[in-house]
């Protein structure tokens, strides 16, 4: 069974804006490049990066905690290290996420976007080596079938913007829901040799609007409604390093 890859996407912060790519290169053991290598704790989440554990998206920043997240426009430039952000009513910044004043930075722009939403200190934190901030520990590249997408759209009579399951591969090509069957099956995407880990388990920042950041649809009541489950997305864990691009075809082999 093949699909194509549509889109690419990378969450440099965790909660924030998706950015598109053309390619990405997959390694072993570890999650998309430059996803999800930063974290706003609201107040302290016990996250230590000399011993790092996962630790629940509700300790952070997350569109599943607060929908005025997505608000803030972000693009990240890996070479630098610096985030550009911006939002209505504020001024543009720039910070390098590398430093320390370029991290207390971000957090002082994000406590004056998010108002009173921010119930507690905001404090930006770094993923050590190749740790990520994943919303579960072993779920390294995340896969959205966007048939699944278009059929749940169908039940629910509303359209939704895919971003929304802000998943870093985007296919087409696969029936609705076969990706729900796939843990421990092989796939090759590109250049790559994938195995699946288990299918994503959606929750509250599914709700949100990604371009009016508004919560306006219960998806994930929605999934139950329609299928008796909360899954959209495939997590994969990387066999074989490799690249892969927009327009590359994913197969299934085994």
């Amino acid at each position: 069974m093949t699909a194509t890859v549509s889109a690419l996407y990378r969450h440099p912060v965790k909660g924030f804006t998706p950015e598109r790519l053309a390619a990405a290169d997959l390694a072993v053991g570890e999650g998309f490049p430059c996803d999800r290598l930063y974290a706003v704790e609201v107040g302290p989440s016990g996250f230590d990066p000399a011993n790092p554990a996962f630790v629940s998206k509700m300790k952070f920043a997350v569109l599943a905690r607060i929908a005025r997240v997505a608000r803030a426009r972000t693009a990240y430039d890996a070479a630098t290290g610096v985030l550009t952000a911006r939002a209505d009513g504020l001024a543009d910044i720039a910070a390098n996420l590398t430093t320390g004043p370029g991290r207390e930075a971000f957090a002082g722009w994000l406590t004056t976007l998010l108002g009173d939403e921010a119930e507690a200190p905001l404090q930006v934190i770094t993923a050590p080596g190749s740790w990520r901030f994943m919303d579960h520990p072993q779920g390294h590249v995340s896969i959205i079938n966007l048939a699944s997408v278009r059929d749940l759209e169908q039940r629910i009579g509303r359209p939704l913007d895919p971003l929304r399951f802000r998943g870093n591969l985007y296919v087409e090509g696969w029936e609705p829901w076969v990706e729900n069957a796939w843990a421990g099956r092989r796939l090759k995407i590109g250049g790559a040799m994938t195995t699946g880990f288990k299918p994503i388990v959606r929750c509250a920042a599914t709700h949100v609007d990604p371009v009016s950041a508004e919560r306006d649809i219960d998806v994930v009541k929605a999934l139950f409604d329609a299928y008796g489950h909360a899954l959209c997305g495939l997590y994969v864990q990387t066999t074989a390093a490799g690249r892969v691009a927009e327009g590359d075809t994913l197969e299934l082999v085994a």
